[in-house]
């Protein structure tokens, strides 16, 4: 038995034990870590928390585990939530494979073949209400996710609220539908905004979307002294990773036109990630970091702080985060990151921005 597979047994082996057919349980992830040290003499050697990490996956994918979406993580690199649900043990249910076969021109079945967990008399309800849809769905309008989840599963949060319906959110990726055939779309929620005095929509070039509440105040300030960095004629309170939500309601509220956006946000691993993030999922866009305010900040380093805990250190985020500053800037930034260290966008106040008067 090879290495990953004396992992993925143990743990697989322990989530077994606890499933009930009930009632799910929830497990903290690193008390079920712990016990597979104690079980593996050679943990460390044959690096155990990679397998680990990969089995946990596994599992997640075959429906046997969901994480809790409340911002809790486990410490470590690579991070895993910190507590996820056991689900409910699937008692032995297989489809019938006539029926099957009667919806497999408007179905794939291949991920229920692969995880025959999931063929259960709920899934196959499911199926059947999206089948009758789809019978008619040319007629159909438009909605929001959330209308159409109501419809379909008599719940509005049913497709997106992990912790309420784990079976949900992954439903039409493993059924194979597209949101284009559901007649359904994520819709931008509105953001907070401040267009500059005597500016007309039509003549917003540059965009500064700012990550804290206290900061996007301050801007405002800054911007009708004309003392703002990059003169926006639009400044956005981005709410942290709300602005990830957030953001495609720009461009059904302004123009169409070519516009600069730039974006500022703490010096953490979260800020790098909203960033990093907003380039690459509209990359017909100019997005980029606002480097003038960075720079403001990291003269205020000696305000660092700590790291956030819980926040997800991807070294791809920062990486491309990183490339995108000199290099005496890029090793003040990589030593705030190996110091566990951050700079918060609160350090710019009107009163320190004074010194770059």
């Amino acid at each position: 038995m090879s290495t990953i597979d004396v992992v993925e047994t143990r743990v697989r082996g322990f989530i077994e034990d606890i499933q009930h057919p009930k009632q799910k349980k929830k497990l903290n992830i690193n008390d079920l870590e712990l016990q597979l040290r104690r079980l593996l003499d050679d943990y460390f050697e044959i690096d155990g928390y990679t397998l680990f990490c990969r089995a946990i996956e596994t599992l997640q994918g075959e429906g046997m585990l969901t994480p809790l979406q409340n911002n809790q993580y486990n410490g470590r690199i690579p991070s895993l939530p910190l507590y996820y649900w056991v689900n409910k043990k699937v008692l032995e249910v297989k489809w019938d494979r006539l029926e099957m076969m009667k919806l497999s021109d408007t179905f794939d079945f291949s991920y229920y073949e692969r995880y025959p967990v999931w063929q259960t008399p709920q899934e196959w309800d499911r199926i059947q209400k999206l089948h009758d849809f789809l019978q008619s769905s040319e007629e159909r309008e438009i909605v929001s996710v959330e209308e159409r989840s109501l419809e379909l599963f008599g719940h509005e949060k049913f497709l997106l609220d992990a912790d309420s319906f784990p079976e949900g959110v992954g439903f039409i990726a493993r059924i194979g539908v597209s949101e284009e055939r559901l007649k359904m779309v994520h819709y931008g929620e509105p953001f907070v905004f401040w267009l500059k005095q005597g500016t007309e929509m039509k003549d917003i070039q540059r965009v500064l979307i700012v990550e804290n509440l206290s900061f996007f105040h301050t801007s405002i300030q800054l911007l009708e002294k004309n003392q703002l960095d990059y003169e926006p004629e639009l400044i956005i309170f981005g709410e942290g990773t709300k602005i990830e939500r957030s953001f495609s309601f720009f461009f059904k509220m302004f123009p169409p036109q070519n516009y600069l956006f730039y974006y500022a946000g703490d010096i953490d691993a979260s800020g790098y990630g909203i960033l990093i993030r907003l380039i690459e999922k509209y990359p017909d866009y100019t997005i980029q970091p606002a480097l003038k305010i960075y720079r403001k900040m990291l003269e205020c380093i000696d305000q660092k702080n700590e790291q956030k805990s819980g926040q997800t250190q991807n070294s791809h985020y920062r990486d491309s985060f990183f490339q995108w500053f000199t290099e005496e800037e890029q090793v003040q930034l990589l030593n705030l990151w190996q110091e566990n260290k951050r700079i918060p966008q609160e350090v710019l106040t009107i009163e320190t921005w004074r010194r770059w008067m």
